[in-house]
């Protein structure tokens, strides 16, 4: 049986055996998390991330056509120093209270063949949306050993700037540029 990959972001999106109709599946929160890097003061790389993140990919293989929701938990983000944490989520960041949720949706995907490539959609973030697209990687899919269902999992790289969605705090002694590194696992729904 040929297998066709899908998956976003990022955030990202999972697959599995081709179907003849569009297939379920919901990602695995357990592996799922949108890693972050940013310069600080022009020396270090300050990293953290966010998650677990939740949400489904309704994908139709034969097609290679999908769609992909992501909800990313802001108030969620960890960066291993508390403090720095309750400072992201204060309002003139992430605005954790007002949104405490970032989203990304996307419906077009870029195969090479049979290798998933790239997922294009709209990252909502402090009720800001821009196009985000989530760079494949490494993506992979087979049967779950535990559950015996459809699994795809796979790695992702986007970049943003901060400023776009009015993150403007510190800069430029913190970075404009924010790097992000999306890993995800999903399990087709039974």
């Amino acid at each position: 049986m040929k297998r066709r990959a899908v998956l976003a972001l990022g955030l990202a999106v999972a697959a599995g055996p081709a179907a003849a109709q569009p297939v379920n599946y919901r990602f695995d929160p357990s592996h799922s998390f949108v890693h972050f890097e940013v310069m600080h003061f022009g020396t270090a790389t300050l990293r953290g991330r966010f998650g677990p993140l939740d949400g489904l990919a309704r994908l139709d293989m034969r097609a290679g056509t999908g769609q992909v929701s992501l909800s990313v938990p802001t108030q969620a983000v960890s960066t291993g120093l508390a403090v720095l944490d309750s400072r992201l989520r204060q309002d003139d960041l992430l605005a954790s209270g007002a949104h405490p949720q970032a989203y990304f949706v996307a419906e077009r995907f870029v195969f090479e063949g049979q290798a998933l490539r790239e997922v294009r959609g709209e990252f909502t973030l402090r009720g800001i949306s821009r196009p985000l697209t989530l760079h494949a990687q490494r993506f992979a899919c087979g049967t779950h050993p535990i559950v015996q269902r459809g699994w795809c999992g796979g790695d992702f790289e986007a970049e943003l700037r901060r400023s776009d969605y009015g993150l403007t705090f510190g800069l430029p002694l913190v970075a404009d540029r924010v790097r992000l590194l999306v890993q995800v696992e999903a399990i087709q729904d039974p």
